[in-house]
């Protein structure tokens, strides 16, 4: 299938690793142009230098802390106009109510949720002025599965899905579309991490964690391409109707309403 993203123009943010980092490799499939941003400077060139040993498009890397003030802004100066905006970073941290202090909403809120904000603010202007675009928020199946041992998550996840959707339901009308993805567990360090910490709280050990994989769909998490492909496929022409709705792909896990 001909995608015709063959010299279109993406940023990835949180492209260092997990998601984002095999994003912008499956964006290099379709010969896309990228700009990628993160904090780790040396973890973003490791992922560039790679891409290149395979592909000849350009990659241009932007090492930033989305959470610094004034910082959406000096990416978008940095980056200039594109077609594809991917908002993909962020790391909430996991706990209930009481292990979470002011700071560590705000630090997560900042990446995960203002940073989404404030890019889709500035992009959003820019596509219009071009006359075309599409925004892509990666966000999570938290938003969907309400549960209370990753509350800042969910709240945050679900008000991004708020966004989302009100942003993408009148954004055809300026030929923009945006879209939201909820991946349930994916095959990354993060997960796992999660997992060991849900493992110790659940089941008193953290080395006890492979036994929670026994509660997801297929005894196992989501494989990267299973969600990249698809954020891939929304981002090209051949999804050309579809805005203002989120994708779910968790193998069915929030219709159980529970997220293991």
């Amino acid at each position: 299938m001909d995608l015709k993203l063959a010299g279109r123009t993406a940023l990835v943010t949180g492209a260092s690793q997990g998601i984002g980092e095999a994003l912008a490799k499956s964006f290099a499939d379709e010969g896309v142009d990228l700009h990628l941003t993160a904090r780790n400077e040396a973890a973003l060139a490791s992922v560039k230098k790679e891409i290149q040993e395979k592909h000849g498009i350009s990659i241009t890397l932007h090492p930033l802390d989305l959470t610094r003030p004034g910082a959406s802004e000096q990416l978008s100066d940095a980056v200039g106009n594109i077609d594809i905006l991917v908002n993909n970073a962020g790391a909430i941290p996991s706990g209930v109510l009481s292990e979470i202090d002011e700071k560590g909403w705000r630090e997560g809120w900042e990446l995960k949720v203002m940073s989404y904000v404030n890019l889709c603010r500035i992009y959003y202007r820019k596509m219009k002025e071009a006359g075309s675009g599409v925004i892509i928020n990666n966000i999570g199946n938290s938003g969907e599965v309400f549960d209370p041992k990753y509350i800042a998550g969910t709240t945050g996840n679900a008000g991004l899905m708020a966004f989302t959707r009100a942003l993408g339901g009148h954004s055809l009308d300026d030929n923009i579309r945006v879209v939201g993805v909820n991946p349930g567990p994916v095959d990354t360090p993060r997960i796992y991490n999660m997992l060991k910490k849900r493992a110790s709280d659940v089941l008193g050990d953290e080395n006890r964690h492979p036994e929670l994989l026994e509660r997801y769909p297929l005894n196992r998490p989501a494989h990267l391409h299973e969600v990249t492909d698809l954020i891939v496929f929304l981002a090209s022409y051949r999804a050309g109707y579809i805005s203002g709705t989120i994708y779910t792909v968790d193998g069915g896990i929030s219709s159980r309403h529970s997220i293991i």
